[in-house]
């Protein structure tokens, strides 16, 4: 075998919960759009597209479960008795809030899954995943504990994987996962500049912070993630993110950035210290990498940090095609918004841009909901070693596309009000589901109802 390498987007499969809890300070879509009517049918049917469209153009696709929702651990926890439907029933009386948190379908963003550093950068030339705490928001601090479950299940060879779990829970090390890291290289296969993005330090004076929203990711859980995953100090920046990207709903660096091999894409109010950082990844990557990065910066004057906000412009999908070429995949937000889709056509219409084409995706349940194509999947470089190693029941073809597909059909509302998560029906509803998509997946039990011990 080569060492030839590849990137699989594991995709995030939306949850028969789906629904606009509103929930995230500091999302504005989510703001917007709380306690509206939601459509969990078209939600998975879109993430499912959008997976269809890009094994179809080529590029590899792994899809990862819904998680249990509500989660009746955390239910139980806090202190609620009884049966399953008794104890939703008495969250929902006490508190709404309570249990449209335990309900949140917010695990389909995979992005936060976890951070990933492919073996070639790291000093033990194993990959390692470190699991996301998410331990600012408490709705998405309990998706802990089944993404570990469901990642050591696929990444299971330990000659090849090392998944370590979360970082201490708490304000210190806060850990958002891949929506705050990015990697550039000159090709896949070939050793690659690791980039860490935070929003504060935890542990020292901030001069330059957010004045609206709360930064989430700190600088101490960027340097642990580093640290355990052995990479290669050399190969290693650290750069803040703009205080005004996260007052303007930038809640995650991929709202305002992204990369794919040598290219950035970026807004201009995306960095802090932006200068003394672009000069610092030409130097590393030259040295490292054997290239120049090339670097697209989009002015305010040609798109606002509002509208790339509203329209998740920078959380397109940056990838590169069997043929060699890149292609960015934006939501149809961008092609409906007269500013950003007259200068991603200029921008392609450029012959020296180096994305060649264009696609648009309707994902319009999750926008509505706060995240677009990119925090639907968690990027993975992979050797052919590798790709062999993994759980091969959740990578994409055409037939597990036409079972989920199925399976959605089967099982999903195509509407739901955040009053109806206390439905006895819909709680017997998802739990038949997921039942269900385990034994598609072949992934054994993992959520808490499949594994109750028997008298």
């Amino acid at each position: 075998m080569n060492n030839q390498a590849f990137e699989v987007n594991f995709e995030g499969i939306v949850g028969p919960t789906h629904n606009y809890g509103g929930l995230s300070y500091g999302n504005v879509a989510s703001q917007t759009f709380k306690h509206q009517v939601s459509n969990p049918r078209e939600a998975a049917l879109q993430g499912l597209e959008k997976m269809k469209f890009l094994s179809d153009l080529g590029i590899k696709q792994a899809v990862l479960p819904p998680h249990e929702r509500p989660h009746l651990p955390t239910l139980h926890a806090l202190g609620f008795r009884g049966s399953d439907a008794a104890m939703v029933a008495a969250a929902f009386k006490e508190n709404k809030e309570i249990l449209a948190s335990v309900s949140s379908s917010a695990a389909m963003w995979t992005a936060n899954a976890a951070t990933v550093s492919p073996s070639q950068d790291n000093d033990d030339l194993h990959m390692h995943i470190s699991v996301a705490n998410l331990s600012t928001m408490f709705h998405r601090s309990i998706e802990a504990s089944t993404t570990e479950t469901v990642l050591r299940k696929i990444f299971h060879d330990q000659h090849y994987f090392i998944v370590h779990s979360p970082l201490p829970e708490g304000t210190v090390f806060a850990d958002e996962g891949a929506a705050n890291h990015f990697r550039m290289c000159k090709r896949l296969n070939a050793p690659g500049v690791q980039v860490f993005v935070f929003g504060k330090y935890a542990l020292q004076p901030n001069r330059f912070i957010p004045k609206k929203y709360p930064a989430r990711q700190t600088y101490e859980a960027c340097r642990a993630l580093a640290r355990r995953h052995q990479i290669l100090p050399k190969r290693l920046l650290f750069v803040q993110q703009h205080p005004d990207a996260i007052d303007a709903g930038a809640f995650h660096n991929d709202v305002v950035a992204v990369s794919n091999e040598n290219l950035l894409f970026f807004h201009e109010q995306a960095f802090a210290n932006k200068e003394l950082f672009l000069e610092d990844l030409h130097t590393t990557l030259e040295e490292q990498c054997d290239t120049s990065p090339y670097l697209i910066e989009v002015k305010s004057k040609s798109v606002s940090l509002a509208d790339a906000v509203s329209t998740y412009l920078f959380n397109s999908q940056l990838l590169t095609l069997p043929d060699g070429m890149t292609t960015l995949l934006a939501p149809t937000e961008c092609q409906m918004h007269e500013g950003v889709h007259r200068y991603l056509e200029a921008l392609v219409a450029d012959p020296d841009c180096p994305i060649r084409s264009l696609h648009y995706t309707n994902l319009r349940q999750s926008m509505e909901n706060g995240g677009g194509p990119a925090c639907l999947r968690l990027r993975v470089i992979l050797t052919e070693r590798e790709l062999a190693a993994l759980h091969q029941k959740i990578l994409f073809t055409q037939d597990l596309y036409e079972r989920l597909k199925e399976w959605i059909l089967k099982h999903y509302r195509d509407k739901l009000h955040p009053n109806d998560l206390a439905d006895p029906k819909l709680l017997t509803e998802e739990q038949s589901a997921l039942d269900e998509l385990t034994r598609i997946l072949s992934l054994g039990p993992i959520y808490s109802f499949q594994k109750k011990p028997t008298d």
